[in-house]
C-alpha cells in the first residue's frame, strides 16, 4: 500500500461491511493483488524489510555460533527481570478486557456485520483454534511444568530465591505444594494467554471484517494513528507483527523439535544431537510446505482436526490407565486451587519471587504475545461470522478449561507417581523427556509414546503451515490470497530461523527472541485493547 492510500468509511455505515479503496483490486470477499516482477507481490515495503532482515539475522546466528550464545541468554535475563513487572500487568489488562465485553452489550456485535454467517462448523473452527494456540507447548509442559512448580513448592527452604512468595508456606506440605503446583500451572496456560489471542484475533477481526481493512496489524491501530497507519507508522507495525510472529514460532518449533527427538531416542534409539533436530525440522517443513500448498481448508484445517483427535485419544487414555479418580477429582481441585491463588499470582508489584515471576511468568507473557499475530490472525481468518461475546467464550473460556483438563490430566498422573510410587526417575529426567517417563509405567506406554511423537509432530506442521499463511498475509499488505510462491518463502523461513537459533544458543536463543520481539508488542496490544472498545461502540448490535 503506499504512503498516500488512505481509507474510505472509517467508521463503515451502520450495519454494513465496506472495503477500502487502495492500490489493489477488489474482489467479492477479498483484497486481489496486482502481481510486480516475478510474479510477486511485494510492493509493500515490509516485505523487504521483514525478509532481508531475517535473512541478515539468520546468516550471523549461524557465522557466529559460538558468540550470539550468551548475548543471546544474557538478553533473555535482562528483558524478564527489568519488565517482568510490565509483562505481568499487561496480561491482567487483557483479562479484564474481555471479560468486560462478554458482560457488556459489546458483545452483541456480529463479527461480519448483522447478515454474516459463520464459515466453519463449531468443530472445525475449534480444531483449528485449539491446534494453533498451544499444541506443542501443552505437550512440552503438561508433565514438566506442574512437576517443576510442586517441587519448588515444596522445598524445605522456602525462603531462597527458588521459591515464589504465593508458594511458600507450602514448604514441606505434599498436598499443598500439589495444589499450589497445579494452580501455577493452570495461571500460565489458561485465562492469561487466552485473552492474549483473543484481543489480538477480534482487534483484526473487527476492523477486517466489520470496518472494511486489510486484514494487517496496522488495521487494528487506526482508532489510534488515523491516516499514518498507511504510512511508515503502517509500515513499523506490521514489520513488528512479522519479527513477533516468526520468532514466536521459532521458539515453538524448537521445543517441538527437543520433545521429538527426545522421544525418537528413547524409543528408536536415534541419537538427539543437534543433526538429528535440524534433519526433523527440515522434514516436517517440508510437510509444512505441501499443506500450505493445499491451502486452508485442505491443509491446515484438516491437519488441524486430525491433531484435535490424537490429543483427545491421548487424553482419554491417561484418564482411562492413570489415576482417574485422582484426575476428575483433581480437576475441580485444580481450578478451586487457581481461583484461590490468582490474585497473588497475577500480582505484578511487590513481589520476591524472581525465579517464578521472570523465570516462568514474564517469559510465558512474552512468549504468547509475540505468537499473537500469528494466532490472533488466524482465528480472525477463520471466526467470521460469529458474535464477539461467542468469540470471547470461545476463544478465551472453552480453551482454558480444555487446558486445565489437560495439565490436570497429564501433571497430575506424573505427581502421583512421584509422590504414590516413588518414581524419582521422572523427576530427575530432562525437561524434553518427562512425558515419555511418565507415560513409561502405564499400558501399552510404547504405542502411547509413539502418538505422543506424531502429535508434536503434527502441531509442529500445523503451527509452521498457518504461520506462513498468517506471515504473508502481514507482508502482502492484508491480502489473504498473495501468490504461492510467498507462502513457501515463508514457511522455508520459518524453519530456517529455528535451525539458526537451535545451533547458534539452543533454547535459551530461542526463548531471547520470543521474549525480545513480545515486549515492542505488547505495546501494540495494550492500544489495540483501546481500539477494540471504540470501534466496537460504532457496530449496530
Amino acid at each position: 500500500m503506499s504512503d498516500s492510500a488512505a481509507p474510505q468509511g472509517i467508521p463503515a455505515p451502520e450495519g454494513e461491511s465496506r472495503l477500502i479503496e487502495t492500490d489493489y483490486e477488489v474482489g467479492q470477499d477479498n483484497l486481489q493483488p496486482r502481481l510486480g516482477p516475478f510474479g510477486l507481490d511485494i510492493h509493500n515495503p515490509v516485505f523487504a524489510i521483514s525478509g532481508l532482515t531475517i535473512f541478515a539475522f539468520v546468516f550471523l546466528t549461524l557465522a557466529f555460533q559460538s558468540s550470539v550464545g550468551p548475548l543471546f541468554n544474557g538478553l533473555r535475563e535482562w528483558l524478564t527481570s527489568v519488565l517482568d513487572w510490565f509483562f505481568l500487568a499487561s496480561a491482567n489488562v487483557f483479562v479484564v478486557v474481555c471479560l468486560l465485553i462478554i458482560a457488556t452489550p459489546l458483545g452483541g456485535v456480529r463479527i461480519g456485520g448483522p447478515k454474516a454467517t459463520p464459515d466453519y462448523s463449531y468443530a472445525g473452527w475449534f480444531a483449528m483454534l485449539f491446534a494453533a494456540g498451544m499444541g506443542i507447548g501443552l505437550m512440552f509442559f503438561g508433565v514438566s511444568e506442574p512437576i517443576s512448580h510442586f517441587s519448588s513448592s515444596l522445598a524445605e527452604d522456602a525462603g531462597t530465591p527458588q521459591s515464589w512468595a504465593p508458594l511458600a508456606g507450602a514448604a514441606g506440605d505434599v498436598v499443598e505444594s500439589q495444589r499450589l503446583g497445579m494452580a501455577a500451572t493452570i495461571f500460565h496456560w489458561s485465562l492469561h494467554p487466552w485473552a492474549i489471542y483473543a484481543v489480538v484475533g477480534l482487534s483484526l477481526a473487527l476492523f477486517s471484517y466489520n470496518k472494511g481493512l486489510p486484514l494487517t496489524m496496522r488495521s487494528v491501530l487506526y482508532p489510534v494513528f488515523g491516516e499514518r497507519v498507511w504510512g511508515w507508522t503502517g509500515h513499523i507495525i506490521d514489520t513488528l507483527a512479522v519479527f513477533a510472529t516468526l520468532f514466536g514460532l521459532a521458539t515453538s518449533l524448537g521445543f517441538g523439535a527437543e520433545q521429538a527427538t527426545a522421544g525418537l531416542e528413547l524409543l528408536f534409539g536415534i541419537p538427539a544431537t543437534d543433526v538429528s533436530k535440524v534433519v526433523l525440522i527440515i522434514a516436517i517443513t517440508a510437510v509444512a510446505l505441501l499443506s500450505v500448498v493445499a491451502g486452508l481448508d485442505a491443509g491446515v484445517k484438516r491437519l488441524s482436526e486430525i491433531n484435535i483427535v490424537l490429543a483427545a485419544l491421548l487424553l482419554l487414555f491417561v484418564i482411562l490407565v492413570g489415576p482417574t479418580l485422582a484426575i476428575l477429582t483433581g480437576f475441580f481441585g485444580n481450578l478451586a486451587a487457581y481461583v484461590e491463588y490468582l490474585p497473588a499470582l497475577s500480582n505484578p508489584f511487590g513481589r520476591d519471587d524472581a525465579n517464578f515471576s521472570q523465570g516462568w511468568t514474564s517469559f510465558y507473557w512474552a512468549w504468547w504475545i509475540s505468537w499473537s499475530p500469528f494466532v490472533g490472525m488466524f482465528i480472525a481468518r477463520v471466526s467470521r461470522g460469529r458474535t464477539v461475546r461467542e468469540f470471547i467464550v470461545c476463544v478465551l473460556v472453552i480453551p482454558s478449561i480444555v487446558s486445565v483438563l489437560w495439565m490436570t490430566a497429564f501433571g497430575g498422573t506424573a505427581i502421583n507417581q512421584i509422590v504414590n510410587d516413588g518414581y524419582t526417575a521422572l523427576q530427575d529426567a530432562a525437561l524434553e523427556l518427562k512425558l515419555f517417563k511418565m507415560l513409561a509405567p502405564l499400558p501399552m506406554a510404547t504405542i502411547a509414546s509413539f502418538v505422543g511423537i506424531v502429535l508434536v509432530i503434527v502441531f509442529f506442521i500445523t503451527s509452521s503451515d498457518s504461520g506462513s499463511l498468517v506471515v504473508d498475509t502481514i507482508t502482502a499488505g492484508g491480502k489473504i490470497n498473495a501468490p504461492m510462491s510467498q507462502r513457501v518463502f515463508w514457511c522455508t523461513f520459518e524453519g530456517l530461523v529455528a535451525i539458526a537459533l537451535l545451533l547458534g544458543g539452543g533454547l535459551g536463543a530461542l526463548q531471547a527472541m520470543a521474549v525480545s520481539t513480545g515486549f515492542p508488542f505488547t505495546i501494540v496490544l495494550l492500544l489495540a485493547c483501546y481500539a477494540i472498545i471504540r470501534g466496537l461502540m460504532d457496530e449496530p448490535r
